[in-house]
Formats: C-alpha cells, sequence, structure tokens
C-alpha cells in the first residue's frame, strides 16, 4: 500500500541537490517547479502549438500555452481541496510540514507540462510521425538497426513519453522534483510493455521511453509508487487530479471555442452547460448579460466550478484504493455530471473536432512532419549506412540540424535510436508555424492558403 508521507517525498534528479533542502522563505520546493516551468523554453513554446485549431486566425482561440495555464489553474483549485482533506486525515503530513498548498502547487506545476512533449498540429501529429516509421520507406529503414522496444517507441510516437523525456532533459535544465514528475505520468508504462489490464485507465497509453525505463524504476522507489510487475506501475494519486483537470478544461473550453467559431450553436452549448450546473442554472439571469461571449463566460466558469466540486469529492471517495492500485479510472468518469461531459464529448468530436478547418489543416499538418522527417531520416541514413548514395544535398540538409546535435559515430555497428530520439527531439519540438516555415524551406515549396 502506498503512502502519502512517501509519496509527497522531496527530491530530484540533480545530484547536486542537498538531501536537506535549505529553507526558502519565499517559496516551496514545490513552488519552485511551477517557476522553473514557466521560464522554460518548451513551455514557451506552447504558444504556438495547436490545441484543436490549428493555426487559428481568430485570436480568442485556445493554443497549447493559454489550456496548458487554464489546466494548471483547475488542478491547483483540485489540489488544494484535496490537499486540506489529507492534511486532516493524515496528520504525518503535517509533522512533515506538508500543507495543502504544497499538495495544489505540485498538481498545478505537473499539469502545467501535461502537453509540453506534445508535437506540431495536436494529435495528428503524434499520428504523422508514428506513421512515417510505420509506413514511409526512409522511416522504415531503421527498423533492422533497433531493438524491439526502440521500435515501438518510435511507431508509437507518445506525447506523455515525450513530455516526461523533456522534463528529465539536461538539455532543459528544469530537474523537477520527484512528487511532480510522478504526477505528471498520467501512463506508467513503456510502449512495448502489455497493459496489464487494458480496462485501467492508466494503461491505455504508454508514459516513458526504453531508454528511460530505468529512470522512471528510480523516480518510483523513491516514492515508493507499487508495481503491477512487468515493467508497469501503479498511477501517483495525484495524477488522477492533473487528468481530472484537462478533462475539465478541454471539455468545456472546446466547446466555448467551438460556440465562438460558430460550429456549434449558442443555444446548443448553453443547454449543454446547463446539464452540469442543474438547479443553479437561471436562464433569466443569463439573458442581462448583453454579449454571448459573456454569457458563455459566466456559464463556462460556473461549469468548471462545478465539475471541480464533483471531482474533489470523487477523489475523496476513491482514495484509500487510490492508494491500495485497485481505483483506476478517470474522475471525470464517475461524477455526477459525467453523462454531461460524455454528450458534451459527442457534440465535440461530431461538429469541432471534425469539422472542415480542423480537418483540413490536420491533413496539412500530416504533410508537414512526414516531409521534415523525410528529408532528415533519409539524409542521415545516407550519411551511415547508404553511403553510395550521401550527396551534396544530404549535406546541406544535415547542416540546418541544430547545435549539438549527435551527428557522428553513427555507423552501421553502432545502434542508431539515440540520433533518431534526437531528431524526433528537434521535430516534435517545433512550434506549427516553424515546422510550417522549416518545410516549406527544406522541400522548396508553399502550402496555399496559409
Amino acid at each position: 500500500m502506498m503512502q502519502w508521507e512517501k509519496l509527497l517525498a522531496l527530491g530530484r534528479f540533480d545530484p547536486k541537490y542537498p538531501s536537506k533542502p535549505g529553507n526558502d522563505q519565499f517559496r516551496s520546493e514545490f513552488e519552485k517547479d511551477y517557476d522553473r516551468i514557466i521560464f522554460s523554453a518548451p513551455f514557451r513554446n506552447l504558444q504556438d502549438k495547436t490545441q484543436v485549431f490549428p493555426l487559428p486566425e481568430n485570436d480568442f482561440v485556445h493554443t497549447r500555452l493559454t489550456h496548458s495555464l487554464e489546466v494548471s489553474s483547475v488542478g491547483r483549485s483540485l489540489g488544494k481541496s484535496v490537499g486540506e482533506y489529507l492534511i486532516q486525515k493524515y496528520p504525518v503530513l503535517g509533522e512533515n510540514q506538508i500543507s495543502s498548498s504544497d499538495i495544489g502547487s505540485i498538481v498545478a506545476a505537473a499539469a502545467l507540462t501535461h502537453d509540453i512533449g506534445n508535437p506540431p498540429f495536436g494529435h495528428a501529429g503524434e499520428d504523422a510521425i508514428s506513421d512515417f516509421f510505420k509506413f514511409h520507406p526512409y522511416g522504415k529503414v531503421w527498423n533492422e538497426h533497433l531493438k524491439p522496444e526502440q521500435w515501438a517507441d518510435l511507431c508509437n510516437f507518445e506525447g506523455n513519453a515525450q513530455g516526461f523525456r523533456m522534463l528529465l532533459s539536461n538539455i532543459n535544465g528544469l530537474k523537477l522534483s520527484f512528487a511532480t514528475l510522478a504526477a505528471f505520468t498520467k501512463y506508467p508504462r513503456p510502449a512495448l510493455v502489455s497493459a496489464k489490464d487494458p480496462e485501467r485507465k492508466s494503461q491505455k497509453k504508454y508514459g516513458f521511453f526504453s531508454d528511460q525505463m530505468e529512470d522512471y524504476k528510480y523516480l518510483t522507489e523513491k516514492l515508493s509508487i507499487s508495481s503491477w510487475g512487468n515493467g508497469t506501475w501503479h498511477r501517483h494519486p495525484l495524477a488522477f487530479l492533473v487528468e481530472a483537470a484537462d478533462d475539465i478544461c478541454y471539455s468545456i473550453i472546446d466547446l466555448e471555442d467551438g460556440c465562438t467559431l460558430g460550429l456549434v450553436s449558442l443555444e446548443e452549448s448553453v443547454a449543454l452547460l446547463a446539464e452540469i450546473l442543474g438547479d443553479r442554472f437561471d436562464p433569466k439571469k443569463l439573458e442581462g448579460y448583453p454579449a454571448n461571449s459573456q454569457k458563455l463566460a459566466i456559464l463556462r466558469a460556473m461549469a468548471i466550478n462545478q465539475l471541480i466540486r464533483e471531482c474533489v469529492e470523487a477523489f475523496k471517495s476513491n482514495e484509500a484504493e487510490m492508494l491500495l492500485g485497485t481505483f483506476d479510472r478517470a474522475l471525470t468518469d464517475i461524477i455526477p455530471s459525467s453523462e454531461s461531459l460524455a454528450k458534451i464529448s459527442r457534440i465535440s468530436i461530431e461538429k469541432i473536432y471534425r469539422s472542415s478547418p480542423v480537418l483540413e489543416k490536420e491533413a496539412a499538418g500530416f504533410q508537414v512532419l512526414d516531409g521534415l522527417l523525410e528529408v532528415f531520416s533519409k539524409a542521415l541514413n545516407h550519411k551511415f549506412y547508404q553511403t553510395d548514395l550521401f550527396s551534396g544535398k544530404d549535406k546541406s540538409i544535415l547542416r540546418l540540424l541544430p547545435e549539438g546535435f549527435p551527428l557522428e559515430g553513427w555507423e552501421s555497428h553502432v545502434n542508431p535510436y539515440p540520433m533518431l530520439r534526437a531528431l524526433v527531439d528537434f521535430i516534435s519540438g517545433m512550434t506549427d508555424k516553424h515546422a510550417l516555415s522549416f518545410y516549406r524551406r527544406v522541400k522548396g515549396i508553399a502550402l496555399p492558403g496559409v
């Protein structure tokens, strides 16, 4: 059984980190996590990465940055509310100088980074990277040189695992606390390891690449997170709150964006949000707001507040089972408003996520990422494997790789996985506009209408 005093233990992936951190009268260790993330380059890049609508022309529409800030805000509220409950239930936490604000800071920081590993063009970008290695001749060519678990990483690109990699990267220098990293990891297993139980939410995807298995294992040992065995672990309980914050925000705010862009009518949006509010919905009071944007804003705020309260109660009811590892469902699937959220999800899929503007730009995103991977993968393959084909064009392409790219020592007898990982880091780390602009330069073409 997991224990909160161990799950919230201090510590970082940092050899310089003292065993007994000094007192900082201004910030807790977990608040430092939040601040480090805010000032990091990977987080800043989220300002131009797709949430739902790639390359939005409407300033109101959310990007990954605004979405992440909102998820973090909701996460802090969830964490602090749950923290009050935990401090009362487990006095040892207070004795260890853990406060409800600390728990709120952990959830807020983890929520702030929940999309930090997403590539350009959202989930379409994840599929584009995976499809390149699965289907493209210059993607498939690497299969024979890699171990099965490494090939699984490349053929199933996962933004959550890429995020874990970025948070541990020495280049980014974040060195977050163990507790924040564990709360971030919603899917504690690698790609090739089969889900212990496919019905468990934490096994739906994977959360770290094969070369970071030992890092995650070390993290679980430090926090005494229990294991299923066979390379799978139970979730850190706070990961359920990070997931809930994301679920709440994308459900409600994607609907708001869809309504603002005219994909969902105001009447339908109001009716969907009113279901969550129940008796608290007052149509007469709503009519007192002159602008549709104001009506949406007040309903959105009230709906999010209601969902936060419901998720906190769901967490309290299942907290003991979380420590045992027997609870493994999304909190938003078991709250009173779950059916209303499911209805919003169905409408969003039909009218927003499958709308022509979204699908058209997603299709363009596939072309952009496939094209970028092709030119670099081809040049790298020619340099180290099909050396008789290594051309001047390939040399020029390789000069475009970022400073510090590991470009030497990958002869045919050397496993190229670290080099390919660095290539995927480079391309998945681009913003939407950077990827599009870079694609134009290396391919010598322009996309119409953008």
